[in-house]
């Protein structure tokens, strides 16, 4: 995705106007890509002891809440009574329908995944005004990209594609436009707002596998976590 996106980023940049970050700008980029690198390796290690749905109810269920009490208590984010009661929803909405529980040996990466969420998150919310989304975006990926590559180096003594590329690209494809949405609404929007907004999608999945896959465990709290998240959803929007 960095080899495609530059050349596209090149000419954007040009028409534009040749817009710039800051060195902050530049630095905190390198830093959430160095928190993005944490994330990929904490998750695999997770991934790699525990079952998939559980780490990544830990890893998500925990990262909005970290987050929030990030953007309220370090960043000292101003956000309305209404809204707070949104947020409120919305996280008790998530924790509801992925009820984050032990998973034995992937418990601790699955929470310092969660821990990575919330850190790269936070840093980006101060990153991406300081110029561009767009361009914030890029850095944070270049980043990302030239740290990945030279862990796979360190730990693999090699650079070889997956036999499935193509399908690693469209996962790619939609990861990418996914995160830079996400810096367009952090550059609008507190970060306590955004995030657990960000995490809404696990209630949409559950909540799919309850109407039309009929899953009935737990249905009954998981459709009581989506109308909580709707509410939230609509609370923080005012």
């Amino acid at each position: 995705m960095v080899l495609v996106a530059t050349p596209v980023i090149g000419v954007l940049w040009f028409l534009l106007g040749q817009p710039g970050l800051s060195p902050l700008g530049w630095l905190l980029a390198a830093l959430s890509g160095l928190f993005e690198l944490a994330y990929f390796v904490f998750l695999s290690e997770g991934y790699r002891r525990g079952d998939l749905s559980v780490v990544y109810a830990i890893a998500r269920g925990s990262a909005p809440v970290l987050a929030v009490l990030a953007g309220l208590l370090l960043l000292r984010e101003n956000i309305s009574p209404i809204q707070l009661v949104g947020v409120v929803c919305l996280l008790a909405g998530i924790w509801a329908v992925r009820r984050p529980r032990s998973v034995g040996r992937a418990t601790g990466w699955a929470l310092l995944t969660g821990i990575c969420i919330a850190a790269y998150t936070t840093v980006d919310r101060v990153g991406v005004r300081l110029g561009p989304p767009w361009l914030y975006g890029w850095a944070v990926f270049f980043f990302t990209c030239m740290l990945l590559l030279a862990w796979l180096v360190v730990r693999t003594r090699s650079l070889e594609l997956p036999s499935d590329w193509p399908a690693t690209f469209g996962v790619g494809v939609l990861m990418t436009s996914t995160y830079v949405l996400i810096l367009y609404a952090l550059s609008i929007a507190p970060l306590a707002v955004i995030a657990p907004l960000r995490e809404t999608s696990i209630v949409l999945v559950a909540l799919w596998g309850v109407l039309r896959l009929g899953e009935r465990d737990g249905a009954g709290l998981k459709l009581v976590g989506a109308v909580a998240t709707v509410v939230g959803a609509a609370l923080v929007a005012i």
